[in-house]
């Protein structure tokens, strides 16, 4: 039989294949319009752009879904204007694969591919040039950071930054290998997410935290020394609290809500000259131990 018959007669036959779902069918013509629109220059392309970001960002929220957490990489690069600087149509249909099977399960409710037969309309344009990354691609690059982070909380480096341990020169080297290599990551991004240019080890301590046991370990010793009230030990775990969340802390902090409410004078009034100094210490430590 030849393939013009084959063509005509049998493609088109009911087969016992699965059915693609709905959603992904509407998503491969989305990406299809747009594949189209970029290879002709044409202005819709910006719509279709847009609405996939919005499709993107409805599926970050499926992160639990073990289908959509693999794709969360390609998910929030999407959702950031560097993604489509240089987009190819190589890479949509890299999206569409990719995606193209997730997209049932955004909420009915929130789903926005939408099809029209109008064109748009576009107006005289003027071209802006904007220095660095703001607003919500800040916010996804921050996502794209957290997320890769997370993936990589079993490697070496960033286990001696969660559990407290001296951070050495080779351990700087290898967390920018980490980032830059494995993460697709770069400087222009990473520094744009760190305003304070604190040190590299620093800033990623902020992003990952402070494990418990290790801030509680950090105050060891101080504790083991003497007998303290209630409240003193309150003071103490509001402390460690805030390490687990966030790394670091600034002493300054401690003359701010929520210690103030323990009291007025926050650090000063809850302990002595000498055990506030001591807590200084412990906080400048637990910096320095991220710091190379």
């Amino acid at each position: 039989m030849s393939l013009t018959n084959l063509a005509r007669n049998v493609a088109g036959l009911p087969s016992e294949l699965p059915a693609d779902d709905e959603t992904a069918k509407q998503f491969d013509l989305l990406l299809l319009n747009l594949q189209l629109a970029v290879l002709n220059s044409e202005p819709s392309a910006a719509a279709h752009q847009e609405t996939i970001r919005r499709i993107a960002g409805q599926l970050e929220l499926k992160g639990s879904i073990p289908m959509v957490a693999k794709q969360m990489p390609l998910i929030l690069d999407i959702q950031t204007d560097e993604f489509w600087e240089s987009i190819t149509l190589p890479i949509l249909e890299t999206v569409r694969k990719r995606l193209r099977d997730l997209v049932q399960f955004i909420d009915k409710a929130r789903q926005t591919i939408l099809k029209t037969d109008f064109e748009d309309q576009i107006g005289l344009g003027t071209v802006m040039s904007i220095p660095g990354i703001y607003g919500s691609d800040l916010a996804q690059y921050r996502k794209k950071v957290m997320h890769f982070l997370k993936e990589h909380e079993d490697h070496i480096t960033l286990k001696k930054l969660r559990y407290n341990r001296p951070f050495t020169p080779t351990d700087l080297k290898e967390l920018e290998r980490l980032l830059f290599e494995i993460g697709k990551l770069n400087q222009a991004q990473l520094e744009s997410l760190n305003p304070g240019h604190d040190q590299l080890g620093v800033f990623i301590r902020t992003l990952v935290g402070l494990d418990r046991e290790a801030a509680k370990e950090a105050f060891g010793q101080f504790l083991k020394n003497a007998t303290f009230t209630a409240n003193q030990l309150r003071f103490i775990n509001l402390i460690i609290d805030l390490l687990t969340t966030n790394g670091i802390m600034d002493p300054a902090q401690l003359y701010e809500a929520p210690y103030t409410d323990l009291s007025s004078n926050g650090l000063d009034g809850v302990f002595g000259d000498g055990e506030a100094g001591a807590i200084v210490g412990i906080l400048k430590t637990i910096k320095e131990n991220a710091a190379a």
